[in-house]
Formats: structure tokens, C-alpha cells, sequence
């Protein structure tokens, strides 16, 4: 969809606009949303950064999912000027801007291309969603001087519902709900959200997220919200002998210690349920071992540690978590582990 077409559909008499989810958890699927909640969402964002009519904005993402639609209707609702460049994999546009909009492959190649930081260097506020930041990338964002967030969101709650800093005295792994915004754990620890002004009843997601305690402060609209922090999806935890591991906390307590590349996935064990496997494309297999005893809780210690060829990752770059727990072998099993 280009530019055209969707103020077109904007700005036409229907009180809905449709869009697609993105498809990460599944086959996208089309949804219509009402513009008076993207009205809502835009102005909510706009109030958390600070951002005034007269303000500029880059659109450099695509028009075909609700971040691109977005960064379009904040504009309109709220004066922004909106600069539109084509959504490539590295961006190009002219001059310093107030408020952009992008995925992390997108921020990793500008940082990676002389002319590329230059221009990235030039956004006051730049908000990173649509897939994880890695610890690399995190480390190479943490130094720069303009404001950095990391979204939380998703097509339901039309953009992010939660931002949190990745940079500068502010930095923290705790996303901050926005006005309006309240979150809880449902009775498998995952994140429930409650924002009225953006979606109709409560939103049970999939992540296994973690409160912050003691509550803050009581917030500027009135509410006392706890920040929260993502754990990892509720696909992605191992059963093991009753103990429940979440993969993204193994690979995050392992990533700092591991120069090699690696994946935590599991298997069946007649034993324990399920176990904890590392894959990786080392065969210093014993050496991998000795790190992960040394830097994991005892039951988070793989039990079978298997080389292969290649680190499954899906086109976007993320972990094919489903293709690594099929190259799962028995004959993988490296001799010496528990």
C-alpha cells in the first residue's frame, strides 16, 4: 500500500480501517480496526515523548501493517510534519528529525554504514519495534546520544501499549505502560493487558512477562502501574522433572559467556518430561559445557549439547524455534553430560 492509498482510506466515511497482523505467531490475518482507537493510540505516544504539533516525522516503514499506518495517523492527529522514503532495509532520508519508526534490521544497518549513523544520529526520538534487539545491538546502542525505545505492542493494541529506554541514565530492561495503560499475570504468568482507549476488553498475550515490585510512583493520569519486563512466549518454556525454564532466560545468561553461535531447545525424556538442548555450531562441545555450568542455574544446564551445521533462524533472523526441535538427534548426545 502506498501513501496515497491509505490517506484515501483515511480519510473516507467508514469509521473503520483494516490491517493485517504481522504474522510472527502465525498466518497474518486481517482485522479492522476503528480510527477513533488510532486517534487514541497516536495521541498517547505523541504525550509520552514530548512530541508538539510542528514536530517532524519520518516514515520509512511499510503502509501494509498497523507501524506504518501509525506513524501516518500520529502526524494527522497530532501536526506532526511527515517525511515519507521508501521502506528499505537501509533507509535514506535528509536531514535531523524529531520521532522515527523502525525495525531492527533497519537500525543495525544504518549503524553499520558511515553515511547510515550519520543520519540515525540525527533522530531526537527513535522508537525500535517488530523483533528483538539482540545484546549486540544493544551494546552499540547503548552509547549513542538521542533517545532510544524499545516497543511493546502488537497489531491488537495498534502499536505499542509500553516503552522503555535503551539508552543513556534511563536505560532499563522494564517497559513503562503508557496513560491509561494496566497490565497484570494471568494464572500462567502471562502479561494481560488493559487499555480501554485502544482495545475493547482485556488482551491475554502469550509472554511470559514479570512485574516490578514495589509499584512506582503514582503516574501524572492518577494510576499506579507497574513496570514489567518480558521473559520470553509461553511456547517457549521447558518442562523439566516439574521445573519450568523459560528458553530466552537460558540464551540471555548465556549470550555474554558464549562466542559462538547457539540456540536453546528441548526434547522429550521419559525421566523429567522434557530437557534443555544446546545447539551450536562449535564442537567444543566440553568447553560450551564447562561455560554453562559455570553461569546457569543447575537444573538450566543442558543436558545434551548437539553441533549443527547451521543455527535454524527464520528470513527475519529469529530463532526457527520448531525447525531446531526437529534437528534434535539422540546420536547428538555429547558424551559426559548429566
Amino acid at each position: 500500500m502506498d501513501l496515497e492509498t491509505f490517506l484515501a482510506e483515511w480519510h473516507n466515511d467508514r469509521p473503520t480501517v483494516l490491517v493485517h497482523t504481522s504474522g510472527s505467531t502465525g498466518q497474518p490475518k486481517p482485522m479492522w480496526v476503528e480510527k477513533r482507537r488510532m486517534e487514541a493510540s497516536a495521541r498517547i505516544t505523541c504525550r509520552f515523548l514530548g512530541l508538539h504539533e510542528g514536530d517532524t516525522a519520518l516514515l520509512c516503514m511499510p503502509l501494509d501493517y498497523i507501524a506504518g499506518k501509525m506513524m501516518v495517523v500520529r502526524a494527522l492527529t497530532c501536526g506532526l510534519r511527515l517525511t515519507a522514503v521508501p521502506p528499505t532495509g537501509t533507509p535514506y532520508w535528509e536531514g535531523a528529525v524529531d520521532f522515527a519508526a523502525m525495525v531492527p534490521l533497519q537500525v543495525w544497518n544504518l549503524l553499520h554504514d558511515a553515511a547510515g549513523r550519520e543520519r540515525l544520529l540525527k533522530i531526537r526520538h527513535l522508537i525500535i519495534g517488530g523483533g528483538a534487539i539482540d545484546e549486540a545491538l544493544a551494546r552499540e546502542l547503548a552509547g549513542l546520544p538521542n533517545q532510544l525505545w524499545s516497543t511493546y505492542g502488537m497489531t491488537e493494541t495498534l502499536s505499542h501499549i509500553a516503552l522503555r529506554r535503551l539508552n543513556g541514565p534511563e536505560a532499563s530492561e522494564w517497559y513503562t505502560p503508557f496513560e491509561g495503560v494496566r497490565v497484570s499475570l494471568s494464572e500462567e504468568g502471562c502479561l494481560v493487558i488493559d487499555a480501554p482507549a485502544v482495545h475493547e476488553g482485556l488482551l491475554v498475550t502469550n509472554d511470559i512477562a514479570e512485574l516490578e515490585h514495589p509499584l512506582p510512583l503514582e503516574r501524572a493520569d492518577g494510576e499506579v502501574a507497574p513496570r514489567f519486563r518480558i521473559l520470553g512466549r509461553k511456547d517457549n518454556v521447558i518442562c523439566s522433572g516439574g521445573i519450568k525454564i523459560q528458553i530466552e532466560e537460558v540464551e540471555r545468561l548465556l549470550r555474554p559467556h558464549l562466542s559462538v553461535p547457539f540456540l536453546i531447545t528441548k526434547a522429550p525424556d521419559e525421566r523429567l518430561g522434557e530437557q534443555v538442548v544446546l545447539l551450536t555450531e562449535s564442537a567444543e562441545t566440553a568447553e560450551i559445557l564447562a561455560l554453562c555450568r559455570e553461569h546457569l542455574p543447575k537444573y538450566w544446564v543442558p543436558r545434551w549439547i548437539q553441533t549443527v551445521a547451521h543455527i535454524p533462524l527464520t528470513e527475519t533472523g529469529k530463532p526457527a524455534r520448531h525447525e531446531a526441535e526437529r534437528l534434535v538427534s539422540p546420536r547428538g548426545k555429547s558424551p559426559g553430560l548429566p
